[in-house]
């Protein structure tokens, strides 16, 4: 499997519009920003141009669109351009904006798809981060629901059924992020009538208009309603049928459907990295979405602190069974405390150790309250430590592995029978003059149990 960089803009793309909501014009610059950098939004119109970081940490509120930032400073309706971002890639970027809210466009993302493809979309040097479930994911909120299953790649399915006579239930799904231009970007967001007199009461759609998003109509508008519509919009609308508003036409029969993955996808690009995972979203939102996003946030916090920590799967066979490890090294029984080794590079190596009852120490050190001694488990560590160096040597057997010192030992849990103990051992610096310094760590499951800095010398058999 190739590995992943992050990627930026080759140069800067602007677009102007309204904003859907707050029906004010907006200019917005998109720039490409170094790695490390994250999407981030500059509020370009306000004194010292605050930035906000798109992160979920940061949803300042997810009715009808998804706001980042805080009552001093917010960005609006991000969703849009966050989904063209992730579909495209995009891991860095700065979007300078001159109002609250990003335009609306034609409801779509696909003016924003074409825009960062028209700019060209440039590789960076640091590695792209991925978030791979390790458990499901399940969220409800009222009618709507989202389940994320652990899967090999990124996948979504989404149902909608809004009761209505004019809109029938649909579904729609995206397997690959190569259809997003055309099977997903084009789809535009929609309200139905009957809702708007609401949403403009609520400070809402103050800048809708039948070019930016379809409009459904349920019911024939009673003269005041329409009356109300005409005035508040400024449009000559012609309400005569059930439907679509008058001149408006599907660019695909389940648009709807396919808006809401769009909005869905754009929602959980807050997470600043590529999701694996079957998504299965039941009539979802903005509401659900960040709720979902937020969950998905906490869950990378925790996998990233236990990112180095080695997994054991005995199924799989060892890199050195115990036999290969005698090998490599002197020890033997009562004082070899070193089972197997199941990963091994040029500068790490994790070994196995099953702690049992019958170890020789055991009958005299706490008797009745067995532990594994501090001082073993630090030899176990120098021990797995010698055979990474020992692959640095062409006649292993013709040369021994002495420490020289111990530095920041620390014990942190009990080491009992029963227990597995992998220890992880990384070189901190280049080996020199035969003088090895590493760092090695011990974990039982997911906890620390035990880890220390070594420094030992390759000396050549006399």
């Amino acid at each position: 499997m190739s590995i992943e960089k992050q990627q930026t803009l080759k140069s800067a793309t602007s677009l102007k519009g309204i904003g859907l909501h707050s029906g004010v014009t907006v200019n917005v610059n998109i720039v490409p920003a170094p790695v490390g950098h994250g999407i981030q939004f500059k509020r370009v119109d306000l004194e010292d141009a605050p930035l906000i970081k798109a992160d979920p940490s940061n949803i300042f509120k997810s009715n009808r669109h998804t706001v980042l930032g805080s009552s001093t400073a917010c960005i609006g309706t991000v969703e849009h351009l966050m989904s063209a971002f992730y579909a495209l890639g995009i891991d860095n970027a700065l979007v300078e904006a001159d109002a609250e809210e990003l335009p609306i466009l034609d409801g779509s993302s696909i003016q924003y798809v074409q825009a960062i493809k028209a700019a060209g979309i440039i590789s960076q040097e640091k590695e792209r981060e991925c978030l791979e479930l390790l458990s499901p994911v399940e969220f409800k909120d009222g009618d709507s629901e989202i389940i994320i299953l652990p899967y090999h790649k990124l996948e979504i399915t989404v149902m909608v059924d809004f009761d209505s006579k004019v809109m029938g239930a649909q579904f729609a799904d995206l397997k690959s992020l190569d259809d997003y231009e055309k099977e997903i970007a084009p789809s535009r967001t929609f309200v139905f009538l009957h809702e708007l007199e609401a949403l403009r009461n609520n400070g809402l759609a103050k800048g809708g208009s039948p070019d930016s998003a379809l409009v459904f109509v349920e019911n024939i508008p009673s003269g005041q309603q329409y009356n109300m519509l005409k005035s508040v919009y400024n449009y000559d609308i012609e309400v005569n049928e059930t439907g679509l508003l008058n001149g408006q036409e599907l660019r695909f029969t389940n648009e709807a459907a396919r808006h809401k993955l769009l909005d869905l996808l754009g929602d959980l690009a807050l997470l600043g990295v590529p999701l694996k995972g079957k998504i299965i979203a039941r009539k979802p939102g903005h509401s659900i979405n960040s709720k979902v996003t937020e969950e998905l946030r906490q869950r990378m916090v925790q996998q990233r602190k236990l990112k180095d920590i080695p997994r054991y799967d005995p199924n799989k066979p060892p890199v050195y069974d115990i036999n290969h490890i005698c090998e490599k090294l002197h020890h033997r029984f009562p004082f070899l405390l070193v089972d197997k080794i199941i990963e091994l590079s040029d500068k790490h190596v994790v070994s196995v150790k099953n702690v049992t009852m019958n170890e020789p120490y055991f009958p005299g050190h706490f008797p009745g309250n067995p532990v594994m001694p501090g001082v073993l488990q630090i030899e176990a560590m120098a021990q797995t430590g010698g055979i990474l160096v020992m692959e640095n040597v062409d006649d292993p057997h013709s040369y021994d592995t002495y420490f020289l010192k111990i530095d920041n030992a620390r014990f942190r849990a009990k080491v009992v029978p029963g227990d597995t103990i992998l220890f992880r051992l990384d070189l901190t610096s280049p080996i020199r003059r035969g003088l090895v310094e590493m760092k090695g760590r011990a974990f039982v499951g997911n906890n620390l149990v035990a880890e220390a800095d070594l420094l030992a010398q390759i000396i050549k058999r006399k």
